[in-house]
């Protein structure tokens, strides 16, 4: 009987992991692994911020404009290639193409990364916009140390920096445990 409860266990558990592994899917693997190699960015914290922004759709479009499974700025894109090498290479709609979108996503983020040092405060830079979260740090209601955020203003920012974190801690509990 012991058995038959703990197979019954197992099977159950076997069971939820799958389901849990639906909800947070590692959709585009080759692409998601080479970029975030890339810019030295986690693969489950990629699939977090793809699941925030667009839940794995690469043709979505924002009310804001923003494209694709990483939701970048048009202007943001822009932006990133005359860094990189001076000119603009892509045209805007080839954010919508998943290896050019999740490549410059994963760049835009390791640099909030770098300049902020914070993955909470980073999120939110990559979701508000760097001036207002610069805004944010400089006031000491909000952020009493310049780096962490102790509140943020914005309830879209707040939601979307929450659903990054929850997704990558879910992530690496599903893909860094040893039963996945």
């Amino acid at each position: 009987m012991l058995v038959l409860l703990a197979a019954a266990a197992l099977l159950l558990r076997a069971g939820y992991v799958r389901f849990q592994k639906s909800a947070y899917p590692q959709k585009y693997p080759e692409i998601v692994g080479k970029s975030a190699e890339k810019y030295g960015l986690e693969p489950e914290l990629v699939y977090a911020v793809i699941r925030a922004e667009s839940n794995f759709d690469p043709d979505a479009r924002s009310r804001a404009g923003a494209l694709g499974l990483m939701q970048l700025m048009p202007e943001t894109f822009d932006w990133l290639q005359r860094k990189q090498d001076g000119k603009i290479v892509y045209a805007r709609e080839d954010l919508l193409r998943p290896e050019v979108n999740v490549d410059y996503g994963c760049r835009y983020f390791s640099m909030m990364i770098k300049k902020y040092g914070v993955l909470r405060t980073a999120a939110c830079a990559y979701n508000a916009g760097t001036g207002a979260v610069d805004e944010w740090l400089a006031d000491a209601a909000l952020s009493p140390d310049g780096k962490n955020l102790r509140r943020v203003p914005y309830e879209e920012t707040r939601n979307y920096a929450d659903a990054v974190e929850r997704n990558y801690e879910q992530y690496k509990k599903l893909y860094r445990s040893k039963e996945s």
